[in-house]
């Protein structure tokens, strides 16, 4: 019992060191995290904590739970990035406890303690505790599922399905249906494999009553508000639409993920599976499985060849199987404690200078963030002056910035990427304004993204503009009004 506390207290510290060291230094980023705090923000400010919002518009791209968290931070902490970066450092904690809690009752406590090490310091992980993300919640929710679902069929206290459907509301809340689909199937698959179906009836189905109550605390008031473009929006677009259509043709590859794994669990996939694989190649056979090890293989493998089937692929959709590949990890390279150590104090210090010389500096050279746009700016507009922003729209310059920062493009050009509710147009929510309307009599500031500098000199006489600040990927320009 001892060990335990000291296990967790050593997990505690370092997950806190490393999820928020440096958060009030890091800026928020484009074109996801903006997204975020800027709904977060306007919905504090409204007083509407049901309907997320952006812009003005409903926005229907994620339940509310995460803008739950960034508004009650912003309360507490004000709107700054370490308010926008505290909650997702804190689930990432949590979810070290639930990888030590689980692995702890699998196996021993130096297997627990080191399945948290390597979930801790793995990059994907370490990336979603400091992102303002949903995935570090997402990854508790949707894994607390399946760990209570797993300590039920185990055992003898059959009450613990209950947390399950509690823990799938919470998930579910979180990202939407995929927060139950998903375990379910894992579940599914799980007793199948087991020809265990005389389980089923001994898994609560009472326990949906706690699962609809939790979900009913958001959906029931957004589809009493918002009717039918509540339901077609989030489900049919953001739902439907992204496992039909890929948002990214680019990455809709066989291979993603696959690939992928080698970097969200660096450093440890690369002494896991290799050798685990050419283990199996050098006896031709496949390991005998205990129990625990088909679950924790189901679950991983579920979730990698799920997202893989999906159009839509990114880089944090298959993170919630860190957990239990860190477990098996950790189970394998216990008999190699001397390599597992020195991996470890060598990824603390990887993940410091990177967040020191890479992250933070990073972020603010290359423009990933609007922070410095917006700063140039609040010195520079006075009040009835007009901001437009020709190419990439990026929301952080108006979430910092406070002004009303409209995209500006042909009258044609804005009807044709109008919201319509059947595409991934429904996303092109920020501000318009038509070239053709641009007045003369007002000052303007244009924010022109550099990789479209050819075709702003042919819509505009660039010699009206003239340069306030150049960035790394884009000018800010402006244009004094005319006298009539």
């Amino acid at each position: 019992m001892e060990q335990d506390k000291r296990n967790l207290i050593f997990l505690t510290l370092l997950g806190a060191a490393l999820f928020l060291f440096m958060n009030g230094q890091l800026a928020i980023t484009d074109p996801v995290e903006s997204n975020y705090t800027q709904t977060a923000k306007e919905m504090l400010l409204s007083g509407d904590y049901v309907s997320p919002r952006i812009f003005g518009n409903f926005w229907y791209d994620k339940p509310a739970f995460f803008y739950w968290e960034l508004i009650a931070a912003f309360k507490a902490f004000g709107f700054t990035d370490f308010a926008a970066r505290f909650f997702p450092a804190v689930f990432g904690v949590v979810g070290l406890w639930l990888t030590y809690f689980f692995a702890r009752r699998l196996y021993d406590a130096t297997t627990a303690l080191w399945a948290g090490v390597m979930l801790a310091t793995s990059v994907g992980y370490w990336v979603i505790s400091k992102s303002v993300i949903t995935d570090a919640t997402l990854f508790v929710f949707f894994n607390a599922v399946l760990v209570f679902f797993y300590l039920a069929y185990k055992g003898n206290n059959k009450n613990l399905y209950y947390l399950c459907y509690l823990f799938a509301g919470l998930a579910v809340l979180t990202k939407g249906p995929i927060g139950i689909l998903l375990p379910g199937l894992i579940v599914t698959i799980f007793i199948v494999l087991r020809r265990d179906f005389a389980e089923i009836p001994r898994m609560k189905p009472l326990g949906f009553v706690i699962f609809f109550a939790v979900v009913a605390l958001w959906y029931v008031p957004m589809y009493l508000l918002h009717g039918a473009d509540f339901i077609n929006t989030f489900l049919g677009v953001h739902n439907y639409l992204r496992a039909t259509v890929s948002e990214h043709p680019m990455w809709d590859v066989w291979w993603y993920y696959s690939v992928l794994f080698f970097l969200i669990f660096f450093p440890w996939g690369f002494v896991t599976l290799p050798p685990k694989l050419c283990g199996i190649i050098r006896e031709r056979r496949l390991p005998r499985l205990d129990m625990d090890e088909q679950f924790l293989l189901v679950w991983a493998l579920t979730i990698n060849i799920f997202y893989q089937m999906m159009a839509t692929k990114y880089t944090t959709y298959t993170m919630p199987s860190l957990l239990p590949i860190s477990i098996l990890a950790a189970k394998y390279l216990k008999t190699r404690m001397t390599l597992v150590r020195r991996m470890f104090f060598g990824e603390i210090a990887f993940l410091v200078i990177a967040t020191l010389l890479v992250l933070v500096p990073g972020i603010t050279a290359k423009n990933y963030s609007g922070k410095e746009v917006a700063a140039t700016l609040n010195g520079n507009v006075q009040d009835g002056d007009l901001v437009l922003s020709y190419g990439d729209y990026k929301v952080s310059h108006p979430y910092y910035s406070n002004l009303d920062i409209y995209k500006v493009d042909f009258k044609k050009n804005i009807a044709a990427n109008r919201p319509d509710g059947k595409s991934w147009n429904s996303k092109n929510v920020w501000p318009y304004w038509a070239i053709e309307d641009i007045p003369q009599d007002r000052t303007v500031y244009m924010i022109v993204s550099k990789k479209r500098d050819a075709q702003f000199k042919n819509d505009f006489h660039p010699a009206e503009w003239a340069l306030v600040q150049e960035f790394d990927q884009c000018r800010v320009l402006r244009r004094e009004g005319r006298k009539s």
